[in-house]
């Protein structure tokens, strides 16, 4: 049993052995190469090799100064470095981690969170806004539908609803956005109700007047105007500018008037400084445009 148990430690011990004589070989490159170069030399190696151990006082055996030099010519015990490959670099990358590891997580975290803010404040609210627009569009119509009191006001309301639903099917949502905004616009314009009166601030006009810039020739007359509700309240509401065809929600905006009623109404105040008659008009519930008891094309700006 005892032979057993040393036969392997021997055979270690002559492995070591070796690999010491291939690596005395190595730091003597020169003499390896000169004497292994050289047919019929192999003995002089071995008696180098001898001097070598026996002056350290090292045993070493014939059989092991063969096997090492074996092992050199074989290059049993040299190592091949491995080629570089993807593989390689993602190796050294994961050796080194200690060194970029935390950078590269503060990194992450923060484009996780990035992307996350992203997703929660601008994706979802516009998803969610998307699996609306149907139910919204629906709901104006319904409005629309119970305020308005001309016929061709919910046929255009209609057209603009269907519009926006074949929008949603295309994957058109802009356009379904756009178009549900002016549904929402007339089903406020119906339900408003106000009067609208000439405005008389201190400091400030009463009415204006304006060259077309296509007919030089002519002048536009405009009364200032503002809306007040049945409590007397100034509010604002939605004017379409004339000029350039966009709506803007306003507390004052200039109505367009003939040049007898623009005259009538600065007199009026030149008077007294008051305007007697200042109630021009009135927005009625379920209708879109005001009447007014005054000469005027309805036509309005919201900029002077």
């Amino acid at each position: 049993m005892t032979s057993e148990f040393a036969n392997p430690k021997t055979q270690l011990e002559d492995v070591m052995a070796a690999m010491d004589v291939v690596d005395t070989l190595r730091h003597e490159q020169g003499i390896a190469e000169r004497e292994l170069d050289m047919q019929g030399r192999r003995e002089r190696l071995l008696q180098r090799l001898r001097e070598l151990y026996q002056a350290q006082g090292i045993t070493v055996s014939d059989r092991i100064l063969e096997e090492g030099i074996d092992a050199l010519e074989q290059k049993r015990f040299e190592y091949t470095p491995v080629q570089a490959s993807w593989r390689t670099k993602l190796a050294h990358k994961w050796i080194t981690r200690d060194r970029w590891g935390k950078l590269f997580l503060l990194i992450l975290f923060f484009i996780v969170v990035l992307v996350g803010s992203f997703y929660w404040f601008e994706v979802r609210p516009k998803n969610k806004a998307r699996n609306e627009f149907p139910s919204r569009i629906e709901s104006y119509l319904s409005q629309i539908k119970n305020d308005a009191k001309n016929q061709t006001v919910i046929e255009n309301a209609q057209e603009k609803a269907d519009s926006a639903q074949r929008a949603i099917a295309n994957g058109s949502y802009t356009q379904a956005d756009e178009l549900a905004t002016q549904l929402q616009s007339i089903a406020q314009r119906l339900q408003a109700e106000y009067k609208i009166r000439v405005a008389s601030r201190i400091n400030e006009n009463s009415g204006i007047w304006r060259i077309p810039p296509n007919n030089p020739n002519t002048r536009n007359f405009y009364i200032i105007v503002e809306a007040i509700d049945f409590q007397n309240k100034a509010i604002r509401v939605d004017i379409l500018n004339e000029e350039d065809n966009k709506r803007k929600t306003v507390d004052i905006w200039g109505l367009r008037v003939s040049e007898d009623v623009f005259s009538r109404i600065a007199a009026d105040k030149q008077d007294d400084g008051i305007i007697q008659n200042n109630i021009v008009g009135q927005k009625k519930h379920g209708y879109l445009e005001p009447t007014f008891n005054i000469n005027t094309s309805g036509a309005t700006i919201t900029e002077w």
